[in-house]
């Protein structure tokens, strides 16, 4: 969607982004971009190798170029992977919320978005260091608190909206 963002990964990205009411579903519609695909089980994320995990960069991949939902679908198999349950996961269900709100801002969905936003600052607020995974947590906080100080803007459906919301890993 923007050529200028950073690519993490040389995966190639979806013919489109998925907003629910604009386009089919990815899964269950047979003309969705990820029909008929198997899903793969992610190997869970470690965040001192987190330059290993391609399922976690092309999840910051899809973020930063405006695929919300599946940005979401990324870091989910992701959260599985980590057992759903602390500081791993914790960030990783952060980010699945923030791209969650991202995801209702193109819908409409003001109450959505607050919802989602609020609860990635709640999870985002668990993690402890303040970088993690080569992510900076303030940066990514400021997303969410942005999505949700906003989040009475998006109250009709903006399918091309693309939100300035990049996540930048940092070194380390």
């Amino acid at each position: 969607m923007n050529d200028a963002r950073p690519r993490y990964t040389q995966r190639e990205f979806p013919p489109y982004s998925y907003v629910p009411g604009h386009a089919p579903h990815p899964v269950s519609d047979p003309a969705g971009h990820m029909h008929g695909e198997e899903h793969e089980v992610a190997e869970a994320l470690d965040p001192a190798t987190w330059r290993d995990s391609e399922e976690y960069l092309y999840g910051c991949d899809l973020f930063n170029h405006g695929y919300y939902w599946e940005a979401h679908e990324a870091w989910e198999s992701l959260w599985h992977a980590a057992g759903r349950r602390g500081e791993v996961a914790d960030f990783l269900k952060g980010l699945i919320k923030t791209a969650a709100a991202a995801v209702k801002a193109r819908e409409g969905n003001p109450r959505g978005v607050s919802r989602h936003a609020t609860r990635a600052l709640e999870l985002l607020g668990s993690v402890r260091d303040l970088s993690f995974a080569g992510l900076k947590i303030p940066s990514v906080k400021a997303q969410a608190e942005t999505l949700k100080a906003a989040a009475d803007q998006y109250d009709r459906p903006q399918p091309e909206l693309l939100l300035s919301l990049i996540l930048e890993p940092c070194e380390g």
